[in-house]
């Protein structure tokens, strides 16, 4: 992702209505290696390095919240060189780009499951948590071997083992047991790649997000491009449901807050 040298603008219109929690299902790397010549193992790396831009985009926008689909359940069914490659991208990735991230101020989460991951996997993305588990910049939940319905049945499952009283759960104690409980829901979901599915992300917290689906592939995503999605976005009025779109405040955060630790 190329970021021009000038500061991004807030959206046109109020200027108020930035979305707090942005959310990518990151579309096209290996599309975007084939139409190079390139293998598609090469369009992912070039996709992590876009991270960077898109996080040096978002943040003086004031979005707060950045979620990446990187890697889903799913993905295991691809061919097995394509997997160790993103597998190795991934380490290679936390490895170079934590420290950087850090002095940035962002913080990383990972969201997903953990048993199916390497060690070393586990324990770079370990290190870049504690690292940067103090930071007050952007989040960064970077959802590894994560998919919606998987999370779903593993907080029904903790909700279980803790002897929860069926007649004290209502949606935000569930959201207290999902991947991304110290984030609010996505108030917009960016496709990239020209598909129109949601593919098994954030099914419990897209509920009420706006959507954008772009033909773009991912490391084509740029700046200009991805500031002209949040002032599409601005001017969007969200009803949550209601009949009087008046009542909403567009570009607010979803019902579901972030639990107090």
């Amino acid at each position: 992702m190329q970021v021009e040298s000038t500061t991004p603008q807030p959206p046109a219109g109020d200027g108020a209505n930035v979305p707090a929690h942005v959310a990518f299902i990151m579309d096209g790397n290996g599309r975007w290696a084939q139409k190079q010549g390139l293998p598609r193992v090469a369009g992912h790396e070039f996709g992590v390095q876009c991270i960077q831009g898109v996080l040096e985009t978002l943040g003086p926008l004031g979005v707060k919240f950045v979620t990446l689909y990187a890697f889903s359940t799913e993905n295991w069914s691809r061919p097995q060189d394509e997997v160790d490659g993103i597998m190795d991208v991934f380490s290679e990735a936390i490895a170079s780009q934590t420290e950087l991230l850090h002095e940035k101020n962002v913080r990383i989460i990972h969201v997903g499951k953990t048993e199916n991951l390497s060690s070393g996997l586990l324990e770079g993305m370990a290190e870049s948590q504690r690292l940067t588990s103090k930071n007050t910049g952007i989040t960064l939940n970077v959802a590894i071997d994560y998919g919606g319905r998987a999370e779903i049945l593993e907080a029904v499952r903790r909700i279980v083992k803790d002897r929860v009283d069926p007649e004290t759960i209502d949606e935000d104690l569930f959201s207290r047991y999902l991947f991304t409980a110290q984030s609010p829901d996505p108030d917009l979901i960016i496709r990239t790649g020209g598909e129109q599915r949601i593919s098994n992300f954030l099914l419990w917290q897209s509920a009420y997000s706006e959507m954008h689906h772009t033909p773009t592939l991912w490391p084509d995503l740029d700046a200009v491009e991805l500031t002209q999605i949040l002032e599409n976005f601005g001017n969007r009025r969200r009803r949550y449901g209601a009949l009087n779109a008046e009542d909403q405040s567009p570009g607010s955060l979803t019902s579901h807050q972030i639990p107090q630790e």
